[in-house]
């Protein structure tokens, strides 16, 4: 009976450091840091943008974060501002889907700045043992627009990014 209760505990001490590995660079406690670079369209013109994030996971899996983006080659310059929730199925084995929401913030030269909120969803594929490529898609949808100014008030477009965990 002895054995079998030191068994039985010796399994359950064993179980936090388990879980911990499977969620690896998405288990609690962990933090990201992703760049971002590309181009988008804006007024009927063209941009280079760039960015940063950063993400930490408050329990394996579910990560909170903030980014920051910087539209700039054409006028009116655009900076935008981005908290954001998301779910990592950490668990699959050859990559790992994901799933999030995001509230944006977006300061435009000369005119008032606009709000959005907006879903994603895709894949990490691993680069390394503490770096992956994601990919997926985002559906945005502006608050308070004006198609007469915005030209849309909702878009998808794709995402690739590429994270470094620490």
């Amino acid at each position: 009976m002895k054995r079998l209760l030191l068994t039985t505990l010796l399994i359950f001490s064993a179980l936090p450091a388990c879980a911990a590995d499977v969620a690896g660079i998405f288990g609690q406690g962990s933090t990201q840091f992703s760049l971002l670079a590309g181009s988008g369209n804006a007024f009927n013109n063209n941009y280079f943008i760039v960015g940063a994030g950063a993400n930490y996971y408050v329990l394996d899996g579910v990560g909170v974060g903030l980014s920051y983006e910087n539209w700039s080659g054409s006028s009116p310059g655009i900076n935008k501002i981005s908290p954001s929730v998301q779910y990592v199925f950490y668990r699959a084995t050859s990559v790992q889907p994901y799933v999030g929401g995001f509230y944006r913030h977006a300061m435009i030269s000369g005119q008032s700045g606009i709000n959005s909120v907006g879903a994603r969803a895709g894949v990490y594929f691993s680069s390394g043992s503490k770096s992956l490529v994601g990919v997926g898609l985002a559906y945005e949808s502006y608050l308070n627009c004006q198609t007469s100014i915005y030209g849309s008030c909702s878009e998808i477009y794709p995402e690739v990014s590429f994270i470094f965990g620490f």
